[in-house]
C-alpha cells in the first residue's frame, strides 16, 4: 500500500480530485475484504470507533489526518454507547499507512482536504458498528 500511496499515476487513476468520500474500488467475492477510495473536500472529524469483527488499514494519498488511538474502558451495551479516553495522537501524511486490528478504538481529523485509500477486511457498508463517546481521565 506504501508503494501505491507514493505513486503519482497510480493517485491520479484511483483517487482522483473529485472522488466521493467513499467509493469501493474492489470488493473481493470470495474473500470479502474491499479496497475504498476516500476524498474530502474540507475538515471532517468522527468520534471514536472500531470496524467491529474486522481490520482495516488507512493509506495518506494527499493532505494530512490526525489520528486518534482511543483506550476502550466499556463497550456498548444494552442501547448505551461505549466508553472510550484519548491514548495520543499522530499524523499521517502522504505515503503513510496505519494498520487497525479488530476493535481497536480510532479516529480520524482532517482539517483540510484529503485523500485515502482504506482497505477493509470486510465491507463495512454491511456490518452495524456501536457508538463511542470520548471521556475525560
Amino acid at each position: 500500500m506504501r508503494e501505491a500511496l507514493q505513486d503519482p499515476e497510480f493517485i491520479a487513476a484511483h483517487i482522483p480530485e473529485g472522488t466521493p468520500e467513499r467509493k469501493v474500488l474492489y470488493e473481493d467475492p470470495e474473500l470479502g475484504f474491499a479496497i475504498l477510495a476516500h476524498a474530502y473536500t474540507g475538515a471532517k472529524s468522527s468520534k471514536p470507533h472500531d470496524h467491529g469483527p474486522s481490520w482495516a488499514i488507512y493509506g495518506q494519498a494527499a493532505g494530512e489526518t490526525i489520528m486518534t488511538d482511543w483506550d476502550c474502558l466499556e463497550r456498548p451495551a444494552e442501547g448505551k454507547p461505549g466508553k472510550a479516553r484519548r491514548l495520543r495522537d499522530y499524523s499521517l501524511k502522504p505515503g503513510d499507512a496505519h494498520l487497525y486490528e479488530p476493535g481497536v478504538l480510532h479516529s480520524p481529523r482532517r482539517d483540510g482536504a484529503t485523500r485515502l485509500l482504506r482497505i477493509e477486511g470486510v465491507n463495512m457498508d454491511r456490518v452495524t458498528r456501536l457508538p463511542y463517546e470520548a471521556v475525560e481521565g
